[in-house]
């Protein structure tokens, strides 16, 4: 080895590129070598699903650098088709195959990034295997599937798993033309959301034509002609040209378990917050480690680009004597399912309730912009938060415009640890055109701290479902709207003749008062509170009532 420092990155796209580019920008004297055992390097596997669908049309968009801009620019030494077989910690060598030469080699390193990424899961299904049944992870499966599209024969494609890239995948692949059926073993889509707020997506799948199998999974694929026959759990079959299986990934740990690395309990590598593996001259980035969950402290796997992108640009600061300390992940991630979109920041309420965290919710469902401003569409927000200091948790949110304005500015809140009392004073823009004077986010906060405040008790929509006795349904809606929507055992007093009629309110019950959205019911709790009645009031409403039960069916 030469006297410069050599630095060896292995893996060429997200966490890798962003550490072999940053390590030049901070040592321009050192030798960066960077390995990737695929053709391409640094391209935009996000952005796979949308060249399926012709949203965008050249397939070189995807390719946000190539192995010559990178040694032009940043004077990187970079080798595709180059896969690292083993490393050899104590003579701090890799042992490198040559795939187009058919070689191999030794490489010397001073410091070495593990940046290999996560493989696509193939379940362990009989005929799995098929030519058919492909994932999408990389430009040779997107190339693998358009050849299929391509050839003229394929009207129909199964879908098997809806997870964010299941539910792009079948979006997609619905705007190219084909019938698509959607398979999930779980009896929801899109299982990092909760049930509830799911649930607003399946009316917009069916619509466009997306078939949905839930609670149900593939027990085989058979070939049938030039396409498959898959056979589901329930019994029943399916027809299609193609399949793709979008049910997770696993982190890419061969190399690192190999070489006698630390992983952590979730099976991604151990790494400290400088990026650090167990072995003080080997890093690791992206969706190979294991994260510190930003909120609840647990270890968790949560593959996304921008934390990719974050940890190998703190790597390459820590190799260069850098302070550098990852804050860890929160999971702040956004999907677009046809004229819809859902994003979320910071653990699910499955997630807490799972992990025992104490917590609080509460549901909004305002405009994206004012309401008489045409083209007004309601965001449905969900606000996770702390029921002792009111400390933010998570939130989700779905809506057909503005979600991801929403998100993003709590997902800045909950990385400030900012509390819901804080939301209340949160100075948004506002014109008719973008917002309201109180913005959603401003109402969740306005409708939490009432609740810590005191103001209101808010009842669990499993009370009002099923009353307790002791319990009265209150609806303060107008007779019009409970004729349309009625919610069976409810008591109908509209808000406007409540103080009227309070007599003929039982004072020995505990009302449980319900409106469309909750802004009314909270009003009502405010009239009854004072006049000495025991009441709580629905978060969401009905509205939130008719999502649960969207989420049962």
């Amino acid at each position: 080895m030469s006297g410069r420092k050599r630095i060896v990155v292995v893996g060429g796209v997200a966490a890798g590129a962003s550490a072999a580019c940053r390590a030049r920008r901070l040592e321009e004297d050192a030798e960066i070598v960077l390995l990737e055992r695929g053709p391409h390097v640094s391209f935009a596997n996000c952005g796979l699903p949308y060249h399926i669908s012709g949203t965008i049309r050249d397939r070189a968009q995807l390719l946000v650098q190539t192995p010559e801009g990178l040694a032009a620019r940043f004077a990187l030494d970079v080798r595709v088709g180059h896969e690292v077989l083993a490393v050899d910690r104590a003579a701090r060598r890799l042992r490198v195959r040559d795939r187009r030469a058919e070689a191999e080699y030794d490489l010397p390193y001073d410091r070495l990034v593990l940046a290999p990424g996560a493989a696509p899961v193939r379940p362990k299904v009989p005929g799995a295997d098929h030519p058919r049944v492909f994932t999408l992870r990389s430009l040779e499966d997107l190339d693998a599937i358009l050849a299929v599209l391509r050839s003229g024969d394929a009207g129909r494609a199964i879908v098997v798993g809806a997870g964010y890239v299941g539910l792009e995948v079948a979006e997609a692949l619905t705007f190219a033309g084909l019938e698509v059926s959607l398979v999930e073993a779980l009896p929801q889509v899109l299982a990092a959301a909760d049930p509830e707020m799911a649930a607003l997506l399946k009316p917009e799948l069916t619509r466009n034509g997306v078939d949905l199998f839930l609670g149900t999974s593939v027990a085989s694929f058979a070939p049938r002609g030039d396409g498959l026959l898959a056979t589901l759990s329930s019994g029943a079959t399916l027809e299609a040209d193609l399949a793709v299986l979008a049910v997770g990934v696993r982190p890419e740990t061969t190399l690192a378990r190999a070489a006698g690395l630390e992983l952590g309990p979730t099976g991604g590598i151990r790494v400290d917050a400088a990026m650090r593996t167990s072995d003080e001259a080997i890093f690791a980035a992206g969706d190979a480690v294991e994260v510190v969950d930003a909120v609840t402290g647990a270890p968790a796997l949560l593959p996304l680009a921008g934390p990719a992108n974050r940890q190998g640009r703190l790597a390459a600061d820590a190799m260069a004597g850098r302070p550098a300390a990852y804050r860890g992940t929160q999971g702040t991630a956004i999907c677009k399912v046809f004229e819809l979109t859902i994003a979320a920041t910071g653990p699910s309420e499955k997630t807490l309730k799972r992990l025992g965290r104490p917590h609080a919710k509460v549901y909004v469902h305002g405009g994206d912009h004012a309401g008489y401003y045409p083209g007004a569409t309601p965001v449905h927000l969900k606000l996770l938060y702390d029921p002792r200091d009111g400390r933010l948790l998570g939130a989700q949110a779905v809506g057909a415009k503005g979600v991801d304005k929403r998100i993003d500015v709590l997902a800045v809140a909950l990385r400030a640890g900012m509390t819901v009392f804080d939301l209340e004073h949160l100075e948004l823009c506002y014109a008719p055109p973008y917002g309201s004077a109180k913005d959603p986010v401003n109402v969740a906060g306005f409708v939490a701290a009432n609740a810590l405040r005191g103001d209101v008790l808010l009842a669990d929509a499993e009370d009002v479902e099923r009353p307790k006795p002791g319990q009265l349904v209150l609806d303060v809606r107008t007779p019009a709207e409970v004729a349309q929507d009625p919610v069976p055992g409810a008591l109908c007093v509209p808000l406007d003749e409540l103080r009227g009629r309070l007599g003929a309110l039982p004072e020995d019950t505990e009302l449980l008062v319900v409106c469309a959205v909750g802004q009314r019911g909270y009003v009502a709790c405010r009239i009854l509170s004072q006049r000495g009645f025991r009441c709580r009031n629905l978060s969401g409403g009905v509205r939130l009532l008719r999502m649960r039960a969207a989420a049962r069916a």
